[in-house]
């Protein structure tokens, strides 16, 4: 390597070399392209915190998208493409260096936060799943995915936000659940033409719902409420976690846990029509939650309690 080069490489401020720079800014561009939410919540955060959620939101993305794939070239060189995907990333994690334009910052933030490798490891297993699995017969079968697609997910956090208590396990992991289960009711159109559905099969047929015949029927009606009201006992078991948190932490859960949640409330206001729009929160209701939290007591520490959902609503 010329002087030059080895010039170019050096940490800057930061701590950071250009080349880890690049590739924290790509894992932001990616962020705030496909998880507006998310980032709007990360904003409240510190500097080194943000580009560490940036980095586990992109690795996420990226093999989400290898997998949303599958419908446009043959499966095959998608599982191919997958499991290339992870070897990459085991690998470079085992060396602790990637020239990979996102892994790089990927395997950096997990070597700094010793993330466990298995977090990532499960994340792949379920990425892998939805490549062979288009339905789930039980509630566990899709806990079971949910284990890696989503709980993972708040595992991974957990060093982000750098909690008080480890018992914040617990409820990061329900977080994860009642983030993806969210996604599931408001994507219901969009996973059937992929050719998937996440509802399990047991209560559809308990209450004689068909998301096939996309349409909007008293069954479905049914359905959905009790889909909503159990996701919103995974975000009450969640909320136990958020007094675990530091201010900053608290607020930036606080606030993606009350716009997701909000996304339930879009679904109950469009009479549960799932097929024709996708329920949104608007960008002007997600900064002014954002800036509510920015700017009050951080939710749930005053009486020790946990957080109140409305609070910044």
């Amino acid at each position: 390597m010329s002087g030059g080069s080895a010039e170019n490489n050096r940490p800057g401020k930061n701590g950071l070399t250009p080349e880890l720079e690049r590739s924290y800014d790509l894992c932001r561009t990616i962020a705030r392209a496909h998880g507006k939410t998310y980032s709007m919540a990360a904003r409240l955060l510190d500097a080194e915190q943000r580009r560490h959620v940036h980095a586990v939101y992109a690795f996420c993305r990226v093999a989400d998208d290898i997998v949303d794939e599958a419908g446009e070239r043959d499966l095959a060189r998608t599982r191919a493409a997958l499991t290339e995907f992870g070897a990459r990333f085991d690998a470079d994690l085992a060396t602790g260096h990637s020239d990979h334009p996102v892994l790089a910052a990927v395997v950096h933030t997990a070597r700094t936060l010793h993330i466990d490798p298995d977090c990532f490891t499960r994340f792949m297993r379920s990425m892998s799943m939805d490549l062979d699995t288009t339905k789930y017969g039980t509630w566990a079968d899709l806990m079971d995915y949910m284990d890696g697609s989503a709980a993972v997910i708040g595992e991974m956090m957990v060093p982000v936000l750098r909690p008080r208590d480890l018992a914040a396990l617990r409820p990061a992991r329900d977080l994860g659940v009642a983030f993806q289960l969210t996604n599931f009711l408001r994507d219901v159109g969009e996973d059937l033409d992929r050719g998937r559905v996440y509802l399990p099969q047991e209560d559809l047929w308990r209450f004689g719902a068909d998301p096939q015949a996309r349409t909007v029927t008293p069954e479905w009606r049914a359905l959905m409420r009790f889909e909503i009201a159990r996701n919103r006992e995974i975000y009450a078991a969640a909320d136990t976690g958020i007094p675990m948190l530091a201010g900053r932490s608290a607020r930036c859960v606080h606030t993606a846990r009350v716009l997701y949640s909000q996304i339930l409330e879009r679904i109950e206001a469009a009479d549960y029509d799932v097929f024709t729009a996708r329920a949104r929160v608007p960008g002007r209701r997600k900064l002014a939650v954002a800036v509510r939290s920015m700017l009050g007591r951080p939710p749930g520490h005053a009486a020790g309690r946990p957080a109140d959902p409305t609070a910044a609503t």
